[in-house]
């Protein structure tokens, strides 16, 4: 496994292209283009802002900036920098912003989830769908882009609303079994739609295009439970993060669990590889003279490697403070390899923000607080 140098980020704003061939950072208001191969900065933008949301566009052309603090959304072209496109929501506010699938319509999201409002790139049309619930995970798109799933909440009741992505029109309408909706997520075949309770009840419903509910799980009761939902990309497997720092995987055709995995705070499997960060700090030499050293010395930086150490390992474990709110607990992401081969997963209080797949399947990305890492993934060591 190899690491690259450190590059800094700002708000956990990094992201790799559809394509595989980008990197986009945003560290303030800029927004940094790298080639992945040679890590390169390819180009250079500047928005009218901080960066609060960034996203690329499903054919890695163009680079979506949203700033919520102004209700402003800046598009970026990658073919023509010079070209860019600036979407403006006025007092009605903004919260959210994010890409349709054909990488031609900008969805926004209103202050108190009043509406969603769709801009069209090509046709500078609007149209405007209501009733949208502010939740975790709210909105997805199927797979090929055709279709959009939608959690709405009408007279203290969750329902979702399935629309027709080439013109918006409603295409079904159902309510669903749930207390208090938390996310929506389409299976990458498009044949079934997750959906999960909150935080305060483990719950997963599984439901067909047409509203039928396929079946409906749950591992414990009385206590917190899903945190994380993410289907593999062959379908066949439904990984569940909860609190209790497990993760459970679904089969695609009996809706039972088929494996599940703890996150112990000791590793004594032989067979695991465990990667721990070392920093080391260059030696300071006795007749160093203050005239010696000059603005771009790296003499007090701290310089990191990873070492590989051998089972048993022993984790550092940080218990939460109960007395506060959002405990740092359970799992928070769960990210499949291309292939479905590996599962990434993060729990508690890591210093890993967030965890992503390269699109190639043969690296990790983990993003920190303030720095970026990229893990290459070697194929003799498969089958660790």
């Amino acid at each position: 496994m190899n690491f690259s140098e450190v590059f800094k980020q700002s708000n956990q704003l990094c992201k790799v292209s559809p394509d595989g061939k980008y990197l986009a950072t945003c560290v303030q208001y800029r927004l940094v283009v790298r080639d992945v191969a040679t890590l390169q900065i390819l180009q250079l933008y500047t928005c009218l802002d901080q960066v609060s949301h960034m996203e690329w566009s499903s054919d890695s052309q163009f680079i979506l900036c949203a700033m919520y603090k102004r209700g402003l959304v800046q598009v970026w072209s990658l073919e023509q920098p010079d070209w860019h496109c600036k979407i403006d929501e006025g007092s009605i506010g903004l919260v959210a912003s994010r890409w349709s699938p054909d990488g031609r319509h900008v969805l926004n999201t209103t202050e108190f989830s009043l509406r969603i409002t769709v801009w069209s790139l090509c046709t500078k049309a609007v149209s405007y769908i209501k009733y949208p619930k502010a939740c975790q995970k709210g909105l997805d798109f199927s797979r090929d882009g055709c279709y959009m799933a939608l959690a709405e909440r009408r007279d203290c009741k969750d329902y979702v609303s399935i629309f027709v992505c080439d013109d918006w029109h409603l295409l079904r309408h159902f309510e669903t079994e749930t207390q208090d909706l938390a996310g929506v997520e389409w299976s990458p075949n498009g044949c079934v739609l997750a959906v999960w309770e909150s935080c305060l009840e483990y719950k997963v419903l599984l439901y067909s295009l047409d509203g039928r509910l396929l079946s409906t799980y749950s591992a414990y009761e009385w206590s917190l439970g899903i945190k994380s939902v993410s289907w593999s990309p062959s379908s066949q497997f439904l990984a569940i993060g909860s609190y209790d720092e497990m993760v459970r995987i679904l089969n695609h055709i009996t809706w039972k669990t088929v494996a599940q995995f703890q996150h112990p705070s000791s590793i004594n499997n032989t067979k695991a590889v465990v990667y721990k960060e070392v920093e080391k700090r260059p030696a300071v030499s006795e007749d160093l003279s203050i005239h010696n050293i000059s603005m771009g010395s790296t003499l007090f930086s701290t310089q990191s490697k990873y070492e590989i150490f051998l089972p048993p390992v022993h984790l550092p474990v940080v218990k939460p403070d109960p007395e506060r709110a959002n405990p740092k607990i359970g799992i928070s992401s769960l990210a499949f390899s291309s292939d479905s081969r590996y599962l990434a997963t993060k729990n508690g209080g890591f210093q890993v923000q967030s965890l992503s797949w390269h699109s190639s399947g043969d690296s990790l990305i983990l993003l920190g607080k303030d720095h970026l890492c990229l893990c290459y993934m070697e194929t003799e060591q498969e089958d660790k």
